[in-house]
């Protein structure tokens, strides 16, 4: 899965199309433009009967060039990335930063198609995309684009519950440089579907994948949070880099410092649970505000909320309160 982020600031997480699959839109793409070249060349032919022969070889060039090249192109270019291959097989062709390509992506594509799909019958094409770790071909690589797939299964696009508003702002000095891409999915395939994961289970998970993680950022995860927590807390700042970093005027102050989610921790402690307190600690206190200086909102409400204590009556005291003279 490559991680692209739009214009917008808007993190997609689309997957790229494989080798098989572009390879069936490549062929359908050809055999419409074969089609239609064919049909048009017989037309011009019969058209053009009277003229010489220079001239009808000019002209079948002229066709070809127009038909073969421009015809995918001006379908690209005025689709958005959708040529009748691509919409048949689900694919579509965007820019690196995940927005939609113009005339001259499509150009470049085109003009660079011509050389490693039709004069070397796609040799030069399978290799490239073979070799390139996101499946590109050289007039993917050389315009800036890349193909991928639009229909993806609806049980694999979960979203990734927000993580707790406790947890904002906590992993702004992390380094993310060294974590991998493979981790990051790997962490977010287990944000989208940990409410489906038997508790033990999801547990043991998210401990693995936050010692990982840990690993990688060369800090340990702080004391007293969930694993999950962390997780979710760490994707969602590397998601907000990655939204600042599209931003070259600065102008977005996004990241777990600003985005909160719906519903995160409002009415209870949210999916990820409440912070965990170590053992040690785990004592009641002594007093409703536990240690000296801590008072916590809570349990000022519960001390206000409280009945005020009332003396018993001594039991050398007459009903009404007063005690008789000596």
């Amino acid at each position: 899965m490559s991680e692209l982020v739009t214009g917008e600031a808007v993190a997609l997480e689309l997957r790229p199309a494989k080798l098989p699959s572009r390879a069936l839109a490549v062929l359908l793409d050809l055999a419409v433009a074969v089609i239609a070249y064919i049909v048009v060349t017989i037309g011009v032919v019969a058209a053009t009967a009277s003229l010489d022969e220079a001239a009808q070889t000019a002209l079948s060039i002229a066709m070809f060039v127009l038909l073969l090249v421009g015809g995918p192109i001006a379908v690209e270019t005025l689709s958005h990335g959708r040529s009748l291959g691509k919409l048949a097989c689900g694919l579509r062709v965007v820019r690196d930063d995940g927005g939609p390509i113009r005339f001259r992506h499509s150009l470049v594509r085109g003009l660079i198609g011509v050389i490693e799909i039709l004069m070397t019958l796609g040799v030069v094409a399978v290799i490239a995309s073979l070799v390139s770790a996101r499946g590109r071909r050289l007039g993917d690589v050389f315009a800036g684009t890349l193909v991928v797939r639009e229909r993806v299964p609806l049980a694999r696009t979960g979203l990734v519950p927000p993580p707790p508003p406790w947890l904002a702002g906590r992993f702004s000095e992390l380094d993310l440089s060294a974590v991998p891409d493979g981790l990051w999915l790997a962490i977010r395939q287990y944000l989208t579907r940990m409410q489906q994961l038997d508790p033990q289970v999801g547990w043991s998970m998210a401990e693995q994948l936050a010692t990982d993680l840990a690993a990688r950022t060369g800090a340990p995860a702080p004391q007293g949070v969930p694993p999950a927590a962390y997780l979710a807390a760490v994707l969602q700042e590397r998601q907000a880099r990655e939204a600042r970093r599209a931003f070259s005027h600065g102008s977005f102050e996004g990241g777990a410092h600003s985005v909160s989610g719906a519903g995160a921790g409002v009415g209870g402690p949210g999916p990820y649970g409440p912070p965990v307190v170590p053992t040690a600690a785990a004592a009641p206190p002594t007093s409703p505000y536990g240690a000296e200086g801590d008072r916590s909102p809570a349990s000022d409400d519960a001390v206000r909320q409280a009945p005020a204590p009332q003396d018993p009556p001594a039991d050398d005291r007459p009903a009404t309160g007063f005690a008789p003279p000596a």
